[in-house]
């Protein structure tokens, strides 16, 4: 996750690429082809993540009034396949791809958000919730079928989740009586968590993932400084 300069960003139709780093579309398959310098320890990262979707997402939903900001649940379900050589990884198993876009940074519109996706027998489930920068609260709870069709779902009650190590706060939602757990934290950052959560979703138990974003957090000058030592910038 290098920033780089718009000289190093080319895209067509079915291309996209910054710096070394790339996606193409074959007709099926998302190809991602990931050539990178990890930080703060130089390492290479190497290798080719493949996502096949199951179903092709054709909404994008606006987060605020004016539509500044946009989420796009491109591919609500997909199968992934991961194949690293640096570091030596393999995986692969049920996935999910989306998209935020805007026309202006997500640290001005928002203040918090808490997102969350399951996979259930038929459908995919996905909530999310948030607080904008002035306040208004916004939320969306939706079901996708196995066409990619989306309909609006009553969200479940409201559960508070521990905070992470960094102290940011966790919420997610979950049928009455349920009591989620976090399973696991695959990302614990001054500003951000993503986790697996063993909960209770429209009547099935589920393994959801599910991240909170602090953009309070994330405007701090002290977390600012630190952003360069995990996201370096390449002026070539």
């Amino acid at each position: 996750m290098t920033e780089r300069g718009e000289k190093r960003v080319r895209r067509d139709a079915d291309h996209f690429a910054v710096g070394p780093s790339a996606l193409s579309w074959d007709g099926d398959t998302l190809v991602i082809d990931i050539a990178e310098i990890s930080a703060p320890l130089p390492y290479p990262v190497r290798g080719t993540v493949r996502v096949r979707p199951e179903m092709i997402g054709t909404t994008a939903f606006a987060l605020d009034p004016e539509a500044r900001h946009r989420w796009h649940p491109v591919a609500p379900r997909a199968r992934v396949e991961v194949e690293m050589t640096h570091p030596d990884v393999r995986w692969s198993g049920d996935g999910y791809f989306d998209s935020n876009f805007g026309d202006e940074p997500l640290e001005a519109g928002f203040d918090d958000w808490h997102w969350a996706r399951a996979h259930l027998k038929t459908d995919v489930a996905v909530l999310y919730e948030g607080r904008r920068r002035n306040g208004a609260p916004f939320d969306l709870a939706l079901k996708f079928d196995r066409q990619g069709r989306w309909h609006d779902v009553a969200p479940p009650p409201r559960v508070v989740l521990p905070r992470t190590r960094w102290l940011v706060p966790r919420a997610t939602r979950a049928d009455p009586g349920s009591v989620p757990t976090v399973a696991k934290t695959w990302i614990d950052a001054p500003f951000y968590a993503r986790s697996a959560l063993d909960t209770r979703l429209f009547g099935e138990s589920v393994r959801a993932v599910h991240e909170s974003l602090s953009l309070g957090r994330f405007r701090s000058p002290v977390v600012q400084s630190m952003l360069p030592y995990r996201m370096p910038r390449a002026f070539w």
